[in-house]
């Protein structure tokens, strides 16, 4: 009796789940037929708000759909990222992910509002970027060597950063591990408001991302002491790395990928990387990022989930071994 009165709820329920897939199918294939968000973590003016500028203008020349920048900032980034990771999974809604919100706030905070792999479809690897060590011009030191004996013989120096977890916060936890300054991290709710008080002398320094704060190097107003990543930077091949400048092995460098809500379909993923890529890897798009010091990639998604997973580890040794901690 009861196998009686279950088959017609089995025949519904198999007819609702093919209806709901041939829906998803049929959404997809003619995805997007209405605006994307591209959500961005931080506030306008950082490399992620340019990154995402320059696709969104772009993509929507191609596909004939308006994009739309939406800055999300706090939390390290996290805020803007749960709001993508509690979307629909219908690529309506993507973020421009940091190396902060998707591999080093995981280790930084004791709790997340959403699983940094479990939460997301990756999309594609979409740049790479060294930080830049940058004082304000009042401090003395010239170069890196004199700004550590300045830091040891003084002490008591601060670094701003674009909030707690970015790679920013990180890259001055692990020069004040390698160097024994004695430093305070001091967050802020985005790079915006931290250049402000940077220029000010309000706050020693900041290792900000090569984009934003290049162009303030070249204009005189902010003095830059060395840049992050092992090999000098094309785009300031005249700045050192800390490794070559006096701090052997040091290296911490910016990532930018996009990412969906976990279970968006397949085609849609495929869609949003093929086109993306497009865009990175056209010459115009590509010299322009270049030019402020970042590297443009266009990965499959399965290249940006291998590589996420790495970042996951490598980041959670250097905030084990740095002790750093949310200010």
């Amino acid at each position: 009796m009861l196998k009686k009165l279950l088959a017609p709820l089995a025949l519904a329920t198999i007819a609702l789940t093919a209806a709901g897939t041939a829906g998803a199918q049929a959404s997809a294939q003619n995805f997007p037929n209405k605006p994307i968000h591209i959500i961005v973590t931080f506030t306008s003016g950082g490399a992620p708000d340019t990154i995402a500028r320059l696709i969104g203008e772009r993509m929507s020349a191609d596909w004939g759909q308006s994009v739309i920048i939406d800055n999300k900032p706090g939390a390290g980034g996290n805020i803007g990222a749960d709001f993508v990771a509690k979307s629909a999974p219908d690529g309506y809604n993507i973020v421009v992910g940091t190396v902060g919100t998707h591999s080093i706030n995981g280790a930084l905070y004791p709790k997340m509002p959403y699983d940094m792999i479990k939460d997301f479809s990756p999309i594609t690897l979409l740049a790479t970027t060294p930080n830049m060590l940058v004082v304000h011009n009042d401090v003395p030191a010239k170069n890196l060597k004199e700004f550590i004996e300045l830091g040891k013989k003084e002490g008591n120096m601060s670094f701003a950063s674009s909030g707690s977890g970015t790679s920013i916060h990180v890259s001055g936890e692990l020069f004040k591990t390698a160097t024994g300054i004695d430093m305070t991290h001091i967050p802020y709710k985005g790079r915006a408001s931290a250049i402000p008080d940077l220029l000010g002398g309000r706050v020693t320094m900041m290792f900000d991302n090569m984009p934003s704060s290049l162009p303030l190097v070249r204009e005189g107003k902010l003095r830059a002491l060395g840049v992050t990543s092992l090999k000098r930077s094309p785009a300031a091949p005249e700045i050192p790395t800390l490794a070559e400048a006096g701090l052997p092995g040091y290296e911490a460098v910016s990532w930018f990928a996009m990412f969906a809500p976990a279970n968006t379909p397949k085609t849609i993923v495929t869609k949003l990387q093929l086109e993306i890529a497009k865009i990175l890897k056209s010459p115009e798009i590509s010299k322009r990022l270049l030019d402020i010091g970042l590297e443009p990639v266009g990965s499959t998604p399965e290249e940006l989930a291998t590589y996420q997973i790495s970042e996951i580890a490598k980041w959670a040794k250097v905030v084990k071994d740095s002790g750093a901690k949310l200010e």
